[in-house]
């Protein structure tokens, strides 16, 4: 979405609002309402025969949250750095990246003490075109393809339909693609986590969370410093800093709680909740 935006729009400051917005809304979804929902349906779900508290695995959990803190904070601080200082911005962008692959390295090599203590998974069933064409890497990569081009149509619709919204409602066009835009392309999926907590696979259910906000907190803010001027205004500090706070919230749990209780997240959807206050409220004011 990011990069259909940035290179799709219809103008180039509407382009680079809506690409910004999609890059900082992204992780600030994840880690306020996604993480609000997780409890949600945690607690609708006690009284049955889920367990009524999450117990993922603990270190995983806790890298995640450690190197999405770190990635996150450096890519919200550049923005206040003179347009003057690029060479320190591409630097940046660049430390981002290489801790995105750090990141994969340390999970890759964490994963098989983590299959022997039982949190192992696989693909429940098989690929919609291998069910009828059987599955064969020529089917995988059509299916990928089939997969990438409808995701590329649905994000230049969506991108213009933005555009369009903004003006309608007077609303600026990085505050409603905050709002928006990460409903559209991150909640849907985060469904498997719902999912995933009532078959009891907390930490499938966590890291798919945790792990999103990684690769949103990593690659595309370095995709944003190195294509967008990535400046601050109201909207990008409200956003960001609350997004740090949830981050800094969930680090508390993943270092201090064992098993984790519903209403602690319901300090993840009141900092949401703050954001579109000041959106609402005070951004179009």
């Amino acid at each position: 979405m990011p990069l259909v935006a940035l290179f799709g729009g219809i103008c180039v400051h509407v382009r680079e609002e809506v690409g910004v917005g999609a890059i900082l809304g992204a992780p600030f979804k994840l880690s306020t309402l996604a993480m609000f929902l997780i409890g949600a349906a945690l607690w609708q779900f006690q009284g049955t025969k889920r367990k009524a508290t999450l117990a993922p695995e603990r270190s995983g959990f806790r890298r995640d949250i450690e190197f999405f803190l770190f990635a996150f904070t450096l890519a919200f601080l550049v923005a206040f750095t003179p347009q003057e200082y690029r060479l320190l911005r591409v630097f940046i962008a660049a430390v981002l990246v290489i801790t995105y692959f750090y990141y994969i390295l340390e999970t890759v090599k964490a994963s098989a003490a983590l299959v022997e203590d039982g949190h192992a998974t696989e693909n429940s069933k098989p690929l919609y075109l291998g069910v009828v064409l059987k599955d064969h890497m020529w089917v995988i990569v059509l299916q990928l393809l089939i997969a990438l081009g409808l995701i590329i149509a649905g994000a230049k619709g969506f991108v213009h339909g933005v555009e369009y919204l903004s003006e309608a409602l007077r609303l600026p066009v990085m505050a409603l693609s905050l709002l928006i835009i990460p409903v559209a392309t991150e909640l849907p999926e985060k469904v498997n986590s719902i999912i995933w907590i009532r078959k009891g696979k907390d930490t499938m259910a966590l890291g798919n969370i945790t792990g999103a906000m990684v690769f949103q907190g990593t690659l595309l803010p370095a995709v944003g410093i190195f294509l967008t001027p990535w400046t601050v205004n109201l909207t990008v500090v409200a956003s960001s800093a609350l997004t740090i706070a949830a981050g800094v919230w969930l680090y508390f749990i993943a270092m201090r709680v064992k098993r984790i209780a519903p209403w602690l997240f319901i300090v993840n959807g009141a900092l949401y909740i703050a954001f579109v206050y000041i959106v609402l409220v005070i951004a179009r004011a």
